[in-house]
């Protein structure tokens, strides 16, 4: 038998080659038994054929057909070259193809909740490569802001509970509730969510009733807990009673919710998006800093700006006036602001209030 169309491959067979990626990763390793989501998989990734068990070629690679996609994405955030590869990365890609399809086909189908988990468990296996502030998924698209960020809060929300030093049963269920947070999302007109001119009083509400409709889709989901659920309801509510949908105050709001928070913020507010550019990560860490002052929980920010800026000295940074240099001291009670060294000199960025670190670049 030759290689297959994935048109043709059958849930059940057994691949013999590695399936690669168009990037170079690997898809799905040999020996790999096809699962019936393993199809919207390869499709999503843009393979058009594989090598299972039972070919007369086995001595053959897998061909992998690079087909050019669409480019759907609008004057800001269109396709951007490869920032790196790792094994972190490889797994991402998969999370955001099966997140992607999830998301899609929420209002029609049962939520495929254990691949979900699955998937989520491989990427956590690799949490040592993630860093907050340095981690950046191989293939942006604005279009795909939505997935993108499901995926990247997943992964923070898990770092944050651990941080938080929250029981451990919890960090799974908090990387879920980053994953299915925005999930309301489906039911909302695609045009709101990605429209660049501001939004009407009307037009506003029907965004937000996504944390409505997301505890609705979530509501009889097995394997999730309660807390799940309510952070697709609640992450919007703040300390003060100032939130939506429900004006919930301190206690009243799951600590799910506020983990998420968190961890929504600042990945919305570091991606481009087509009605703003993309922060310096140490700005959104400022400006969450101000937040936890009646809106967010400040013990978790606290915990996660101090955590996201222990970088080694040494580290490659990029100043916003285009200087690149390298942090040699970081202040603990001043972490955003670094002492940069920067074409022989030192700058204190705690006094130079003026600058600040625009971008990590190793």
């Amino acid at each position: 038998m030759p290689n297959l169309s994935v048109a043709d491959v059958k849930p059940g067979s057994k691949i013999i080659k590695d399936v690669i990626t168009p990037l170079g990763g690997i898809l799905f390793a040999k020996g790999k038994v096809l699962l019936p989501r393993d199809m919207e998989i390869l499709q999503a990734f843009l393979i058009q054929q594989v090598e299972i068990e039972g070919s007369v070629e086995d001595n053959k690679a897998v061909e992998v057909v690079k087909t050019p996609a669409k480019n759907t994405a609008t004057k800001v955030g269109a396709v951007v070259k490869e920032k790196s590869s790792s094994p972190l990365h490889d797994e991402y890609d998969k999370m955001l193809a099966l997140v992607k399809n999830s998301y899609r086909s929420v209002t029609a189908v049962t939520l495929p909740i254990f691949e979900l988990r699955s998937q989520l468990e491989s990427m956590i296996l690799h949490m040592k490569d993630y860093h907050v502030l340095k981690f950046v998924p191989r293939m942006l698209n604005e279009q795909d802001y939505n997935y993108h960020n499901a995926v990247l809060s997943a992964l923070t929300s898990y770092k944050i509970a651990q941080w938080c030093n929250y029981p451990q049963k919890d960090w799974m269920q908090a990387a879920f509730a980053g994953l299915l947070h925005d999930i309301g999302n489906a039911k909302v007109d695609p045009a709101l969510l990605h429209k660049a001119e501001m939004l009407s009083s009307e037009e506003k509400e029907e965004v937000r009733r996504h944390t409505t409709y997301g505890y609705q889709f979530l509501r009889n989901v097995t394997a999730i807990n309660e807390g799940v659920r309510l952070a697709a309801l609640q992450h919007h509510e703040k300390i003060d009673g100032s939130g939506y949908p429900l004006r919930l105050e301190g206690t009243q709001i799951h600590f799910y919710a506020k983990i998420v928070a968190v961890a929504d913020i600042y990945h919305a507010m570091t991606r481009e998006r087509a009605y703003r550019k993309a922060e310096s990560p140490y700005l959104v860490l400022e400006q969450i800093l101000k937040e936890s002052f009646g809106k967010l929980d400040p013990v978790i920010v606290q915990t996660f700006i101090q955590k996201t800026t222990e970088l080694y000295n040494g580290t490659q940074i990029r100043l916003s006036d285009g200087r690149n240099g390298e942090i040699i001291f970081t202040d603990r009670s001043n972490p955003t602001r670094p002492m940069v060294q920067v074409e022989g000199k030192i700058v204190n960025l705690a006094i130079e209030r003026d600058l600040h670190i625009q971008e990590i670049t190793s």
